[in-house]
């Protein structure tokens, strides 16, 4: 697909969203795990900051979470991880639509221009 500054953007969402559902689904798996800190993924600021810039290329982060731990030293709350997993999958299907929108655009736009 022809590369443009909003594709390269929501690739790089999709990208970063997808490690978000991975750490979430770490974070729920390691729920009893004494000393487990839940992972946190950051891309957003990084996605826009890239995009004023002009680029939208970015690389998603992993970090450990800072929120306060149980007894166990482990700080996952199953509330927190819900949430972030329906956000997460609401926001995927939005970029997946959008990158589907543009290859659409662009499809028909050589449909026409061949005709």
């Amino acid at each position: 697909m022809l590369e443009s500054v909003t594709a390269t953007a929501l690739s790089s969402a999709l990208d970063g969203l997808a490690l978000r559902q991975r750490a979430i689904a770490d974070n729920i798996a390691n729920i009893n795990t004494p000393d487990y800190h839940a992972k946190r993924v950051q891309f957003e600021d990084a996605l826009r900051s890239a995009v004023s810039a002009g680029s939208g290329d970015v690389d998603a982060t992993t970090e450990r979470s800072l929120e306060p731990t149980r007894l166990n030293g482990n700080n996952v709350n199953l509330d927190t991880e819900t949430l972030s997993n329906i956000d997460t999958v609401l926001r995927f299907q939005f970029a997946t639509q959008a990158l589907d929108g543009q290859a659409t655009s662009i499809t028909k736009a050589i449909g026409q221009a061949s005709a």
